[in-house]
């Protein structure tokens, strides 16, 4: 415990001073930023090489800041006493006076928010006095570290401080609603379209590609392991890596399980590890079997979609 404390506290220095560190989520790390700090949020563009016109997340411990920011609807309410905190991102308008940094936003008047559930960085959020704008902690368009290794191979040493918390449960990034208005889903992620259906009992239009960048996760190379990758495969060419949902009778150095037992979660929660690994072990390309396109097959096969838009 006192480890911990320890932890937050340098992970809280190096914040106050709008410097950058690495954060654990529930779904993926984060490049952490202060997200009233210009100074900060350009450190998070510059460590990623993120284009600017692609917007950040900013995450919040609770209620009581948000209403600072954001203009709050009751579609958001109803979402957020079911699934916050967790793994879906709310695309909300932001307020004319908010403290958020323009350099978030893209100069627009959305934002896009977020209350993880991580128990580590919820408790550093408790100890600040703003909220923290975090895109995934990993080089622009790569895949996403789930893991504090993943963050130190991806940025050495260039960021200050990685709080480490073990590796992420979910695996996949959080799920974007823009609720600005009807309910429009921009990005599959760790929760269901159904269940946000469920509760809403209303339409959720489907978005995923929408020109209007107004969220993350937007843009068509995303994801990607930087190697050629096929989806749909039935089998591997010679010296390709081939990525297998569930356990075969023929077992090939080639081969590699995102779940031995079949289980799309657990498919997930492996995705960008056994995509990592395939790039170490020096591939030059990847073929992925079929993926059910059902529940948070959705969000895998998007992923990997967009990966494979990798020339």
């Amino acid at each position: 415990m006192k480890n911990i404390q320890s932890n937050i506290k340098k992970a809280k220095n190096y914040l106050d001073k709008s410097h950058c560190v690495a954060v654990p989520t529930e779904t993926v790390y984060g490049l952490a930023g202060n997200a009233y700090s210009d100074t900060a949020v350009k450190k998070i563009f510059n460590l990623k090489r993120r284009p600017t016109n692609n917007p950040l997340i900013v995450h919040y411990y609770n209620l009581k800041k948000i209403s600072e920011d954001c203009e709050i609807n009751d579609n958001f309410i109803k979402l957020y006493k079911k699934f916050s905190p967790g793994p879906i991102t709310y695309i909300l308008k932001l307020k004319k006076n908010s403290k958020i940094s323009k350099f978030v936003t893209n100069n627009k008047k959305t934002v896009a928010i977020r209350f993880p559930k991580h128990p580590l960085f919820r408790k550093l959020l408790k100890n600040l006095k703003y909220p923290v704008a975090a895109p995934s902690a990993n080089i622009s368009s790569r895949l996403s570290a789930v893991k504090a290794a993943d963050v130190k191979e991806e940025f050495g040493n260039k960021i200050k401080f990685i709080l480490n918390g073990g590796v992420c449960k979910i695996g996949v990034e959080s799920t974007i609603l823009n609720i600005t208005n009807k309910p429009r889903l921009l990005r599959y992620g760790g929760l269901s379209v159904s269940k946000i259906k469920k509760t809403l009992n209303q339409k959720i239009v489907i978005n995923i590609n929408s020109k209007d960048k107004i969220s993350p996760g937007l843009f068509p190379l995303h994801y990607s392991p930087g190697l050629p990758l096929r989806m749909n495969a039935k089998k591997n060419k010679k010296n390709e890596a081939f990525v297998l949902l569930k356990k075969r009778e023929n077992i090939s150095k080639d081969i590699y399980y995102l779940s031995k037992t079949n289980n799309l979660n657990e498919a997930a929660r492996n995705l960008y590890s056994v995509l990592r690994k395939i790039k170490k072990d020096k591939y030059k390309s990847i073929a992925v079997e079929k993926i059910p396109n059902e529940g948070i097959g959705k969000t895998i096969n998007d992923r990997l979609k967009r990966a494979s838009n990798f020339k």
